[in-house]
């Protein structure tokens, strides 16, 4: 299953648990409505004209259309509340997630090696996929062994393990449970995931407002009782709607996590399968599967409000309950026989610490945080990439393999440890940016000086370190700029709006010196401003355009102007436009090349900002049309191939580097 077809499923099964939950919530309105009965029953028998001494009226109709109504009409407001309410909690990404089960995002500067070890990991699998490095958290009060990956979108997504997961892991089987990670980011399960846990709460809070109505009359309504003593049918009323609200809340919590563990389950099979395909190593996910079966507390977590967020997670995080019925995962011995058809059911326990000796070097400050470089060729792309190579991309997007994870392994051990170091600095970040950018033209190369020294960005500005990065990054391979910009963006994240606004703008300032943009400075900019205004507000990267009549002109100015930054032949580039528009059939005859005269990088900009709210197939067939453009000529250059991800990055596709192939 490809990137958009994984999409595509992830909507079909949101659209299951919409039926579902709209049959949760009927079940919780008939539910209130026969309480409600029984209640306005009671009422009718307390003439309150005789003190102690109750009447039997008539018995009620079963059916009263007014009361259904009002229970219906009140039931959907505070179920439907309390999930807008939930959802807006979550609009600020997937790190809300994890600050609330009391994560601790990792400083990306750490030297502690296990947390060195996790980054690098997280890091070598985003480079692969083509995805900005999520932001990575440890769950220090959790001893258990289990992680989760949490976000609306590939921006916003984080990665979080507990210290267990941390601690007696070793490399391989924290690969494994990290590829199980990315498999939900990259297969859209996130924001199912999200979305689901807000439907849960919308079911539930019905028995939370009765919780909260009995412990209130627990203390003080005995008192008023005392106090009033003709108001004890009312009190008795209050007590009854209260445990009615408990009780119809939890019916509709019990068939909620139903359907917790309905969406989940295989899901995690999926999942551990694509870990296997990441990673080339069973041995790795079965090993973690078969410690969490091994260890005394298993997967199983502390915080209480793991519950709420159990189909999160890689492992089984509560005890189920009712014969299996909630269970969010399937049993471990499942799990590992489909990953090990050989496996005896015999679990092992981890040791408390792995790599002792590894950790003690890391302690003496000699540590080498990463591992060792493989005996592949040269990492990154060359400076010259085959048509096939182009045309391939757009299947590659939201793929993520071993091949390419070991590229990505040996291409971030080719950047000198000082310019990753940097990557990982927040102050230091912004700087390495600027230097990326810097023109080899003196003049202009003086006037960028002058924008960085002249602006306040938060940025270190010395000179010194300026220069050392300049000189850093001359003989670099221009295949590795692109990743070090990936590697930026966590650093970034945690920049004030203000200081986000003026590291942009200077940003901005430095593209637009020589008052023209490359294809590089181009891609550069959009891949870091498109990722932190979607990681800003992640929660209004919605489609809106389902035609692409409604697009048409967008499409077609992304085409021109790629056409003519993939050829140094102005008269070719007609050509190249016209083999990218013969991949749109339902719109070929409606799109027209655009001369160089109309437009600009700037209407580039606007046109992706308009496609990215498009649905997945038109961004699907713009990303193949764009291919094509580029490989028209029979050749794609280095600038070209990064201008194409950089593209499918803004259409929120995220597209690995590119590999060399045969014609």
């Amino acid at each position: 299953m490809d990137f958009f077809e994984a999409q595509a499923a992830a909507r079909k099964r949101t659209s299951r648990l919409v039926v579902l939950f709209i049959l949760a919530v009927l079940g919780t309105i008939f539910a209130a409505y026969a309480a409600g009965l029984l209640i306005v029953g009671q009422a009718e028998r307390y003439d309150p004209g005789r003190e102690g001494i109750s009447r039997y009226s008539e018995r009620p109709s079963l059916w009263q259309p007014k009361l259904f109504a009002g229970v219906a009409l009140a039931t959907l407001a505070v179920v439907g509340l309390a999930s807008l309410f939930k959802w807006k909690q979550f609009s600020a990404g997937g790190s809300v997630v994890a600050r609330n089960l009391g994560g601790r995002e990792i400083d990306s500067r750490t030297t502690d090696f296990n947390e060195r070890r996790l980054l690098n990991v997280v890091e070598e699998m985003a480079i692969a996929a083509g995805t900005p490095v999520p932001a990575v958290y440890i769950l220090d009060d959790e001893p258990g062994l289990n992680a989760f990956a949490a976000g609306l979108t590939t921006s916003d997504a984080v990665v979080a393990v507990t210290r267990g997961t941390l601690d007696k892991l070793s490399r391989d089987e924290l690969q494994g449970v990290i590829g199980h990670e990315f498999s939900h980011i990259l297969n859209g399960d996130m924001r199912l995931n999200m979305r689901l846990t807000s439907l849960l709460f919308g079911i539930l809070i019905l028995g939370i407002i009765g919780r909260s109505i009995i412990w209130s009359l627990r203390f003080g309504g005995a008192r008023r009782s005392r106090n009033n003593k003709g108001g004890g049918g009312g009190i008795a009323l209050v007590v009854a709607a209260g445990i009615a609200l408990l009780i119809i809340g939890y019916v509709g919590y019990f068939f909620g996590r139903l359907i917790q563990a309905a969406v989940s389950r295989q899901r995690e099979f999926l999942a551990d399968a694509s870990a296997v395909q990441f990673t080339r190593n069973p041995a790795g996910i079965a090993g973690a599967l078969k410690k969490i079966g091994g260890y005394a507390l298993g997967s199983s977590m502390n915080s209480t409000k793991s519950a709420e967020i159990g189909h999160f997670f890689f492992a089984q995080a509560f005890r189920s309950r009712f014969g299996g019925l909630w269970a969010t995962h399937p049993p471990l011995p499942e799990r590992i026989r489909a990953i090990d058809p050989g496996f005896d059911g015999t679990f092992f326990n981890p040791p408390e610490v792995v790599n002792v000796a590894e950790q003690s070097f890391v302690s003496a400050g000699l540590a080498p945080a990463r591992p060792a470089p493989s005996n592949r060729a040269a990492p990154g792309i060359p400076p010259i990439l085959s048509m096939a190579a182009a045309r391939l991309a757009p299947a590659t997007v939201g793929t993520l393999t071993a091949d390419q994870i070991a590229d990505a392994h040996d291409l971030l051990e080719s950047i000198p440890t000082r310019l990753r170091d940097a990557a990982h600095d927040p102050t230091e970040a912004p700087l390495l940016l600027f230097a990326l950018l810097l023109d080899p033209d003196p003049g202009v190369h003086e006037k960028q000086r002058h924008i960085i020294s002249g602006r306040r960005t938060g940025a270190t500005t010395a000179p010194a370190t300026l220069d050392e990065f300049e000189a850093l990054l001359q003989p670099l391979p221009a295949a590795l700029h692109l990743p070090l910009v990936q590697l930026s963006l966590p650093a970034l994240r945690p920049l004030s709006s203000t200081a986000l606004e003026a590291f942009l703008s200077t940003l901005d300032a430095l593209v637009h010196a020589d008052k023209r943009v490359s294809t590089f400075e181009f891609a550069l900019q959009k891949l870091v401003t498109h990722t932190m205004k979607v990681a800003r507000n992640p929660s209004h990267a919605a489609e809106q355009y389902h035609s692409f009549n409604a697009v048409t002109s967008e499409i077609a100015t992304v085409l021109s102007i790629l056409s003519r930054a993939a050829t140094s032949d102005p008269a070719f580039a007609p050509e190249a436009f016209a083999a990218g528009a013969s991949q749109l059939k339902l719109i070929e005859p409606q799109l027209r090349y655009i001369e160089g005269t109309e437009t600009q990088f700037a209407h580039l900009n606007a046109a992706l900002d308009k496609l990215a709210a498009a649905s997945f197939p038109i961004r699907q067939r713009t990303i193949i049309a764009a291919a094509h453009v580029v490989s028209a000529d029979g050749q794609v250059r280095i600038t070209e191939a990064e201008l194409l991800r950089a593209i499918s990055a803004a259409l929120d596709c995220p597209m690995p580097p590119l590999r060399a192939t045969a014609d």
